[in-house]
């Protein structure tokens, strides 16, 4: 498969060099360059049609060259280059793009912050949180311009997880967070680049990873390389954003940030749909990977360190125990909802 990094080495004016060169398009057409933490196959789903949108309907008033995971920068420098300018826009959680603001360690999976997809936008749009990360992010020079939910965190392993002591000395290649707090049960944290994970798994550099559901397994490839997919999920929903450079962001007509706006929650919502319908087709249809589950009662100790994990976060900073606060408030409330908010 041809894909962009393949193109970016071999073109003999690659994108990256000359984005701009684009002559179909007027000379005065308004340009951003956005990365994305995910590689083509992925991208392809999560951003692509997104990207296709705005430019389709912006037309000649502005497009936007989508660059994938770690082609202009590696992922771990996309914020710093997005602050600096290098790049115009970013879609990424704050824990995979190394963001400098305290709520970094939210990013990604924040163990059992959520159950479910829909919990991450009610968190941001009714509980809070959208506010929180704008004035956090406007500190330092870039634009929040929304969040939306991806897919839970599973482990998908080359060996079987029946039991929290088989994740001993397993090596995984998991988010920040997650890994911070899974170490705790043996885990081994790995960290690599994107792109270099099914080889790792495939060479045993890895045991396997704790970065997506079963639909992300199957779309990037490596339930070819794993054997097993774990039913228990240490987070139901990944939370990730867009972001902007922020003078890039009040260069633009306003018109054009509400157009911007539309096609992040048009994401959203293709995410939304795609990674809820694929995760029950996958186990139940799916023929790479064999399903395992830790049983309920073991299961619940570490849904229980999680929350000794929550209270040590909060205890780091005003702002962290604030957005910890939030979670609490709202799972608490979920938990008497009820079926179908919260079972047990």
């Amino acid at each position: 498969m041809t894909t962009r990094r393949k193109f970016l080495k071999t073109a003999g004016v690659g994108v990256a060099a000359a984005p701009l060169a684009a002559p179909a398009l007027a000379q005065n057409t308004i340009t951003w360059r956005l990365q994305t933490y995910a590689g083509p196959s992925l991208a392809a789903h999560v951003i692509d049609p997104a990207i296709a949108m705005f430019n389709q309907i912006a037309g000649d008033r502005m497009q936007i060259e989508l660059f994938y995971s770690d082609q202009i920068v590696p992922t771990g420098e996309l914020f710093r280059a997005m602050q600096k300018g290098t790049i115009d826009a970013v879609q990424s959680d704050d824990d995979s793009m190394a963001s400098p603001t305290e709520l970094t360690v939210f990013g990604g999976y924040f163990p059992f912050a959520s159950r479910y997809s829909l919990d991450v936008p009610v968190l941001f749009n009714q509980w809070g949180l959208n506010e929180i990360w704008d004035e956090e992010y406007a500190k330092v020079g870039v634009k929040h311009i929304s969040a939306g939910a991806w897919d839970p965190c599973h482990f998908a392993t080359k060996d079987p997880i029946n039991s929290l002591e088989d994740l001993k000395g397993k090596r995984v290649f998991t988010f920040p967070t997650a890994g911070r707090f899974l170490s705790q049960f043996g885990v081994v944290p790995v960290s690599l680049p994107w792109e270099d994970i099914e080889v790792a798994v495939q060479t045993g550099e890895l045991d396997g990873v704790a970065w997506s559901g079963i639909t992300e397994d199957y779309t990037v490839g490596w339930a070819d390389v794993t054997n097993y997919f774990l039913t228990n999920n240490i987070s139901g929903a990944w939370a990730g954003h867009f972001f902007a450079n922020m003078d890039r962001w009040n260069e633009l007509p306003e018109d054009l940030q509400t157009l911007f706006r539309a096609c992040c929650d048009q994401s959203h919502y293709y995410r939304q749909w795609w990674y809820w319908g694929g995760e029950a087709n996958l186990r139940v249809n799916g023929t790479k990977m064999q399903l395992t589950t830790i049983p309920d009662e073991e299961w619940a100790t570490v849904e229980q360190a999680a929350v000794k994990f929550w209270d040590e976060i909060a205890a780091e900073s005003e702002l962290k125990a604030k957005v910890v606060d939030i979670f609490k408030r709202y799972n608490a409330e979920m938990q008497k909802a009820g079926r179908p908010y919260r079972y047990g």
